[in-house]
């Protein structure tokens, strides 16, 4: 039995090229081929399909409407496998996509979709309940954990990596001892510990904070990056 495919895409010209490049092989059927996220949805309201091949961003805004849409499959027709199709190498876009689970989901470069066979795989891998992800994003994923296992903020105790987030937050050392229920004396001491450890120590002592959130917020990033959920 064919592959029932419902395609969302907001350039003309892509969604036209896909859609011929699918509907030669007998063992896809397209059954939608829409520009816009409250089309696709209603394709699968009305169609069924057993996959959703998506463009990551579509109108109305642009944004992430493929993710979304995803997720909303999830609860509302969890049978439904769903490719997502991207330009962006950005591994947090995958992430996102995984993160209520990897069965029936795959995320793929565009620069694969003229490849028929690596689409075909892709689809018929979220059409079994399987997934698949791009080789280059999982090569991103790679170097993000890796980064991450490098960062000097792995050597930060729980309450330093708390006192950092909360210095990142642009607290005052008053303020911090308010919210973490410590002395002001205690949190200068783990101020002074992080300082070291991130080879702050000698810097100017405002350039210190400002350096010390601006390390927190990107180690924060990366090991988002480089921790995908289940």
């Amino acid at each position: 039995m064919a592959i029932r495919i419902a395609l969302g895409e907001d350039s003309l010209i892509v969604r036209e090229g896909v859609h011929q490049l699918l509907a030669v092989d007998p063992a896809v059927e397209i059954v939608a081929a829409v520009g816009d996220l409250e089309s696709l949805r209603e394709a699968c309201e009305h169609q069924r399909p057993d996959v959703v091949l998506t463009d990551i961003r579509m109108p109305p805004t642009g944004t992430d409407e493929g993710i979304r849409l995803a997720a909303e499959l999830r609860d509302s027709h969890p049978s439904i496998g769903v490719v997502v199709l991207s330009q962006f190498s950005d591994p947090l876009y995958a992430l996102a996509l995984l993160e209520r689970g990897s069965d029936g989901r795959a995320y793929l470069l565009k620069e694969r979709v003229h490849n028929r066979a690596e689409l075909m795989a892709a689809i018929r891998a979220v059409a079994e309940g399987g997934s698949l992800i791009d080789p280059k994003i999982v090569e991103a994923l790679v170097a993000a954990r890796g980064r991450a296992e490098r960062s000097p903020l792995n050597e930060l105790t729980a309450r330093e990596r708390e006192v950092l987030a909360e210095i990142a937050q642009g607290k005052s050392n008053t303020a911090i001892a308010e919210s973490l229920f410590l002395t002001k004396r205690a949190v200068e001491k783990h101020i002074n510990s992080i300082f070291l450890k991130l080879g702050l120590a000698y810097a100017e002592d405002v350039s210190k904070r400002v350096k010390a959130a601006l390390m927190f917020l990107s180690d924060a990033d990366g090991v988002e990056a480089a921790n995908p959920v289940s």
